[in-house]
């Protein structure tokens, strides 16, 4: 009987291990871009409708520079937005347009309801085409701000 456990044990760990890893996104080094400044920041990439539901979830910290963008392939309505719903750190989100440039910032705290339907959205009050959470605060103590743009392009961070 044990030989058999000790079987069925590494069989079901061998199934265990051919399980992709799901929550290692695609990171990239990008930069905001002011009109003194580019910040280098890195971010891991959310472009899946299930990547970026699932998010910055159960996080218990984030790195000082670095953040999570979420990619939209369509144009997103300018009531449309996040929540923090099982998200353990205080965050701000840059709602970006096609271009990358910021056209609003919002801070937001994780909720401690344990259902979603009784947690904030956080509108982004103008259309968007992706959106950038970074730890809370940061955006100001870089002095980024609306107006500011997100480049993916190397060549723009140096």
């Amino acid at each position: 009987m044990k030989a058999l456990l000790v079987c069925l044990a590494l069989l079901f760990s061998g199934c265990l291990a051919a399980v992709p890893d799901n929550d290692a996104l695609p990171v990239e080094q990008v930069c905001l871009i002011s009109a003194d400044k580019a910040v280098p920041i890195t971010v891991e990439v959310a472009r899946t409708s299930a990547e970026r539901s699932r998010g910055l979830m159960g996080r218990e910290r984030l790195a000082p520079n670095a953040g999570m963008l979420f990619v939209y392939n369509n144009q997103r309505r300018a009531d449309h937005g996040f929540w923090m719903y099982r998200t353990l750190i205080p965050l701000d989100i840059a709602y970006l347009d096609r271009d990358g440039v910021i056209g609003a910032i919002r801070h937001m705290v994780p909720c401690p309801s344990d259902q979603g339907r009784d947690c904030p959205t956080y509108e982004a009050g103008v259309p968007f085409y992706r959106a950038l959470e970074m730890n809370q605060g940061y955006f100001e103590n870089q002095g980024i701000g609306v107006g500011d743009q997100l480049s993916r392009k190397p060549s723009d961070c140096r």
